[in-house]
C-alpha cells in the first residue's frame, strides 16, 4: 500500500493511502453520528485571505500575504495545500461557532499576557466538529463511563480545550474560568490537568505523552470490550480521539506509542495531525522533513490526509467517517492547517505560537474575521446551538444506562465484576491473596518474591494488568494464568510493551485514568527509569495509579557493571512529589508494597526489587510497610537505644546482622527497616518519635545507592554507609565488599559515634 493523494474537485480533498495498482478509493459504509449543521461545506468568513494557507512562489519559498508588504519564510517541501473555495462570506452557524472557539482562545491568552493562541486559532475547526457533531459525552457528568475519550497531546494549546468545554456545557469552566487562565488556583492551568479540571482525561504537556496516554486509553475500551461485551449487548462502545502536532511527531516517546497502536489494532484510536509545519524555532523544514504518512503507514495505521483544514470542514467529516469504518488498525488523520489562522500579520509564523497576540493584532484579527463581539463574550446563537448538548448528553448515558440494566439481568456475574471495576472500589478481602512468609520460607530475589504476589493479586483484583518492556524473564512479571493481549487476543493481561520503557509509562498512564478500574504495572530494570522517568513524573503528576516493578536494583546485580547498575535511582525518586519509593527486603515487604500500591489510588509507586536471594527476616510485616520505617528487633528498653541501625531492601540483611553482632558485645540497638521514606514521612509525630526518638543521635544508614538525602534520617550526628559513584563491573559479592557495604563496616561505624 501506498498513500498518494486524490483531490477531488468541488467536494472532498482527503488524500487516502490507495493501492496504486488498482486506484481505487478507499471509502467505509458506517455512518457518522451528527449532532449539528453538518450538511454544507461553509466556506471562510475572512475578509482577506492574508495569513490563511501558504502559496509558493517561482523561487521555491512560502509566502504570506501581509495588508503591509510581503513575510517571506522558508518553503517546508513536505507542505501541499489546497487553495481554498471562494465561497461567498456568510454568517453561519458553523462558522460563527468556529470563530468563537479561536476569540475565546485570543482573549484569554491575551488576558493572561501568557500562552499559545495558534494552536486553537488553527484547529478550531477540528474541535467544533468534534465536540459538536461527533464525541459522545454528557457534559454535566465529565467521567460516564462510555463517554468518548479526548486528549490534546499539543497541551500548550489548551485554550482550544477549554473554549470547547466551555461551549459544550461543562460546569468545570465557566466564563470566569476563561478569564482566570493560568492565574493561580484556576480550573484552567497553562496546560491540560485531568486533576484540576474534570473533563481533562489526562494531564498533557510535555509533547509526545498525550498520544502515548491516547493508546493507553484506547488499549483499557479494546480490553474491557473484549472481556465484558456480549454479542447481543454491548456496554464498552468508545472512541478516544487526540490531537497531535509537529513538536508530538518529533519526540521519540510518540513512534513507540504509534507502534504498539499499530501492531495492537487499536481500531477506536483516531489520531487528528495539526500539520501546520511551525515549532518554536520556526518553519519545520530546519529540522523535520520526513514523510510522517509513510512513517505511519508503516506502523500499521490508516492515513488520510485532509488538505484544507482551515475551511475544508466536510474533509474533516468525511476523514472522520473513514476512519470510523476501518475497524482493525487505528486511523491518523493529517490535517494541513495554518497556525493563527485569521491574523493577518502573525499566522503561519512562530509568533504565533506561544505569546499573545498583541491588541493590535487582536483588533486586526477581529476586523479579519469579521468579529465584531466583545472579549469572551458567545453569539446568542451559538450558546444556544451548543446548550443541546446538556440534554443530548444526558439522554446519551441515560440510554446506556438502560443498556447496561439489560446486560445485568442477562449477565449478573460480569455485570456485577464491571460494576465493581468502574466503581473504583477494590473487592472485599483482596488483600487476603498475598503470600505471608516466615523466616523458615526459603531465600529468594524480590523479584521471584513479586511474581508471587502479582499472579496472587491477578485472581483477587480483576483489573491488574501489565507487563515489561521486552524482560518480562528477568523481572518476572509474567501472570501465568493469563494469555498476551494482542490485536485478536484483547482480553488477556500480559501486555507486550518491546523495548519502549517510555512509551510503557505513558501508556500504563492512559490505561490508569481511563476509568475502567484497571490497574496496570510495568517493569523494566531499576535503571532504565531513565529511559521513562517523564511518564512517571506525569504519572505523579496527574494521580495516576501505576505500579512500576523495577528489578535489579543495585550493584547486587554484579557483572552487567554500572551501565546497569542504579545509584542516584532511588534518591531521584525520594524527591518527586507524590510518588511512592518502596525498597522491601524480603517476601512480606514485597506483599506490603504490593499491598500499598494498589491501596493508594491517587499515587503511582516504584517497587525496587533485587535480582539477588535474600533471607526471609524476623520481624518484617505487611502491617510493617504501611507505616514506611518501623522497627524490626530492638533490645533496648524506655525508648533509649544505644545506636540505631537502618536499613532498606537486600541491606536490611545487613543492618539486622550488625545489631546481633553488636548486641552480643552488650549494645542496646534497635534495627528499622525503612521501606519507604513517603510512607513514614505521612505518620504521627508520636510514631515517628518512638522508631526513630529525637534524643538517639547514634544512627547508622546502610543502603545500596547515593547517600544523598539520608542526613535527613541519621541526622547531623549519625552516618550513612552507600555509594556515591558509579558502580563496577564484578561478582556482587566482591562488589559489597568493596563498596564497604558489609556487616563489618555498619558495626565499626555504629561503634564510632
Amino acid at each position: 500500500m501506498a498513500c498518494s493523494s486524490l483531490t477531488v474537485s468541488g467536494g472532498s480533498a482527503v488524500s487516502r493511502c490507495i493501492n496504486r495498482a488498482q486506484q481505487e478509493k478507499r471509502g467505509g459504509s458506517d455512518a457518522l453520528p451528527r449532532f449539528g449543521l453538518t450538511t454544507s461545506f461553509f466556506g471562510s468568513n475572512l475578509k482577506s485571505l492574508s495569513g490563511g494557507l501558504r502559496r509558493s512562489d517561482s523561487k521555491g519559498v512560502s509566502v504570506s500575504s501581509r495588508k503591509r508588504g510581503v513575510v517571506v519564510v522558508p518553503k517546508a517541501t513536505a507542505v501541499q495545500t489546497t487553495s481554498p473555495t471562494v465561497q461567498k462570506a456568510g454568517d453561519s452557524l458553523v462558522e460563527k461557532s468556529i470563530n468563537t472557539i479561536r476569540f475565546l482562545a485570543i482573549d484569554a491568552v491575551e488576558k493572561a499576557n501568557s500562552g499559545h493562541p495558534g494552536l486553537p486559532m488553527g484547529c478550531a475547526p477540528m474541535g467544533h466538529i468534534l465536540y459538536d457533531e461527533i464525541m459522545r459525552y454528557n457534559p454535566k457528568n465529565p467521567y460516564w463511563f462510555n463517554r468518548d475519550r479526548f486528549v490534546l497531546s499539543a497541551g500548550h494549546g489548551c485554550m482550544l480545550q477549554y473554549a470547547l468545554l466551555h461551549l459544550a456545557g461543562y460546569d468545570s469552566v465557566k466564563e470566569e474560568d476563561l478569564k482566570s487562565f493560568r492565574q493561580w488556583g484556576s480550573r484552567t492551568p497553562g496546560h491540560p490537568e485531568n486533576f484540576e479540571t474534570p473533563g481533562i482525561e489526562v494531564t498533557t504537556g510535555p509533547l509526545g505523552q498525550g498520544i502515548a496516554n491516547a493508546v493507553g486509553l484506547a488499549l483499557a475500551e479494546k480490553h474491557l470490550a473484549a472481556r465484558y461485551n456480549k454479542p447481543d449487548v454491548e456496554i464498552v462502545d468508545h472512541y478516544t480521539y487526540v490531537i497531535l502536532g509537529d513538536g508530538c511527531q518529533m519526540e521519540g516517546i510518540s513512534n513507540e506509542a504509534c507502534s504498539l497502536a499499530g501492531h495492537w489494532g487499536l481500531g477506536k484510536l483516531i489520531a487528528f495531525y495539526d500539520d501546520n509545519h511551525i515549532s518554536i524555532d520556526g518553519d519545520t523544514e530546519i529540522a523535520f522533513t520526513e514523510t510522517v504518512d509513510t512513517r505511519f503507514e508503516g506502523l500499521g495505521w490508516h492515513v488520510i490526509w485532509v488538505k484544507n483544514g482551515n475551511t475544508g470542514y466536510d474533509d474533516i467529516r468525511a476523514a472522520i467517517e473513514e476512519a470510523k469504518a476501518v475497524k482493525d488498525k487505528p486511523t491518523l488523520i493529517k490535517v494541513t492547517t495554518t497556525i493563527g489562522y485569521g491574523s493577518p500579520n502573525k499566522a503561519n509564523s512562530y509568533s504565533v505560537h506561544g505569546s499573545a497576540l498583541g491588541g493590535k493584532e487582536v483588533e486586526a484579527t477581529r476586523q479579519n474575521l469579521g468579529w465584531p463581539y466583545e472579549p469572551f463574550q458567545v453569539p446568542d446563537d451559538v450558546k444556544s446551538h451548543w446548550s443541546r448538548h446538556t440534554p443530548q448528553g444526558a439522554a446519551l448515558e441515560a440510554e446506556w444506562q438502560a443498556k447496561f440494566a439489560e446486560y445485568e439481568k442477562k449477565y449478573k456475574e460480569e455485570a456485577a465484576e464491571f460494576k465493581q471495576l468502574i466503581s473504583g472500589h477494590l473487592p472485599d478481602g483482596w488483600d487476603k491473596a498475598l503470600p505471608t512468609y516466615t523466616p523458615e520460607s526459603p531465600a529468594d530475589a524480590t523479584r521471584n518474591l513479586s511474581q508471587q504476589c502479582l499472579n496472587a493479586l491477578a485472581k483477587a483484583l480483576p483489573g491488574l494488568l501489565g507487563g515489561s518492556a521486552d524482560l518480562a524473564s528477568s523481572n518476572m512479571t509474567l501472570l501465568k494464568m493469563f494469555g498476551d493481549f494482542q490485536k485478536d487476543t484483547p482480553e488477556e493481561r500480559n501486555v507486550r510493551f518491546g523495548v519502549r520503557e517510555h512509551a510503557m509509562g505513558a501508556i500504563c498512564n492512559g490505561i490508569a485514568l481511563h476509568g475502567g478500574g484497571l490497574i496496570p504495572y510495568c517493569a523494566t530494570f531499576f535503571v532504565f527509569t531513565d529511559y521513562m522517568r517523564a511518564a512517571m513524573r506525569i504519572s505523579a503528576l496527574s494521580e495516576a495509579r501505576v505500579i512500576y516493578v523495577m528489578t535489579h536494583d543495585s550493584i547486587g546485580l554484579g557483572e552487567d557493571g554500572p551501565t546497569h547498575q542504579p545509584v542516584e535511582h532511588l534518591a531521584s525518586f525520594r524527591a518527586m512529589p507524590n510518588i511512592l519509593m518502596l525498597r522491601p527486603a524480603d517476601g512480606n515487604e514485597t506483599a506490603g508494597a504490593y499491598k500499598v500500591a494498589v491501596l493508594n489510588r491517587k499515587t503511582p509507586s516504584v517497587l525496587a526489587l533485587s535480582r539477588q536471594k535474600l533471607p526471609q527476616l524476623p520481624g518484617t510485616s505487611i502491617e510493617g510497610v504501611e507505616k514506611g520505617g518501623y522497627i524490626i528487633s530492638d533490645n533496648s528498653s524506655g525508648n533509649k537505644p544505644d545506636v540505631i541501625l537502618i536499613g532498606t531492601g537486600s541491606e536490611l540483611e545487613i543492618a539486622a546482622k550488625a545489631g546481633d553482632a553488636l548486641r552480643k558485645e552488650g549494645k542496646a540497638v534497635r534495627v528499622v527497616s525503612f521501606v519507604s521514606w513517603e510512607l513514614f514521612d505521612a505518620q504521627s509525630d508520636e510514631y515517628k518519635e518512638s522508631v526513630l526518638p529525637q534524643a538517639v543521635t547514634a544512627r547508622v544508614s546502610v543502603e545500596a545507592g547515593s547517600t544523598f538525602g539520608w542526613e535527613k534520617i541519621v541526622g547531623p550526628k549519625g552516618k550513612a554507609i552507600g555509594i556515591d559513584r558509579f558502580g563496577a563491573s564484578a561478582p556482587a559479592g566482591i562488589l559489597y565488599k568493596e563498596f564497604g557495604l558489609t556487616v563489618d563496616n555498619v558495626i565499626a561505624t555504629a561503634k564510632s559515634l
